[in-house]
């Protein structure tokens, strides 16, 4: 994949700390972007920026809770005075619980949506905001591909991920006009700490790719459990001008599981 028009831009990457965030802002700042590092947790998004400055790459973290519009309507503000106009903003802050509607709290369902779709809307807004009125950006939610098939005890999740998704895609009708593109790349089992955390034993890989015909689910047809780098490249191409006529698209990035459906 060609990354041309990154190289030079402002990059904002949320949940930047750990998993599929970090790799993206890895893949954006190779690239040649200045990556502002976001996080909720101080010292992830400080060591992000630290490993990207000491691999020789332009980058700064910065504290933020997606939650709080004001704080992200701060953040962008800081972003952009300290370094620059923001070209690409990429939403991957997300949290994830699991189990049976029957047993989703209110609680739960109100930090899935609080973060994985109100998040993404305060981050955007925020960045189209600016990005109109210049005529060009791009803006990348990671998404799911929870949010496009049915998957038992992740109904709570997969709505949420598809509320950010067609909010993101509506948003992409909206700023055509003005050159700002808004694309979604969703994610199928990808081996992060939040992948890990729904493991229950040592071969829980093998058992996601294998699939779980008790739970309707199937396995992975490629074989293996997606690398964060492999999401990242995905977002990386999306934000580049390789992409410029692609708006309004969700990419499945996920080795087949959800046969497209």
């Amino acid at each position: 994949m060609s990354h041309n028009g990154i190289e030079g831009t402002v990059a904002l990457v949320t949940g930047a700390a750990q998993g599929i965030g970090r790799a993206v802002a890895v893949r954006l700042a190779d690239a040649g972007a200045t990556v502002a590092a976001v996080d909720r947790d101080p010292e992830g998004a400080a060591d992000t920026a630290d490993a990207l400055r000491a691999a020789g790459h332009k980058a700064a973290a910065y504290v933020a809770d997606v939650r709080d519009s004001a704080a992200v309507d701060a953040l962008v503000d800081s972003v952009e005075r300290d370094l620059g106009p923001i070209a690409h903003a990429v939403n991957v802050a997300g949290v994830l619980r699991t189990g049976p509607v029957t047993a989703t709290g209110d609680a739960d369902w109100a930090e899935l949506f609080a973060v994985n779709a109100t998040g993404v809307f305060h981050v955007s807004r925020a960045a189209a905001r600016r990005m109109a009125g210049r005529g060009s950006g791009s803006i990348v939610t990671v998404g799911s591909n929870a949010a496009g098939v049915p998957r038992a005890d992740l109904a709570a999740y997969g709505a949420s991920k598809a509320a950010a998704a067609m909010f993101t895609k509506s948003l992409g009708l909206e700023l055509a006009r003005y050159g700002v593109r808004c694309n979604v790349v969703s994610p199928g089992s990808t081996d992060t700490p939040m992948q890990r955390g729904m493991w229950s034993g040592p071969d829980g890989a093998a058992r996601v790719i294998a699939g779980d015909p008790g739970s309707f689910r199937t396995g992975i047809p490629l074989g293996r459990i997606a690398d964060p780098a492999d999401i990242a490249d995905a977002v990386c191409f999306l934000a580049s001008a390789s992409a410029r006529h692609i708006t309004m698209h969700d990419l499945y990035v996920d080795g087949g599981a959800t046969l497209r459906a």
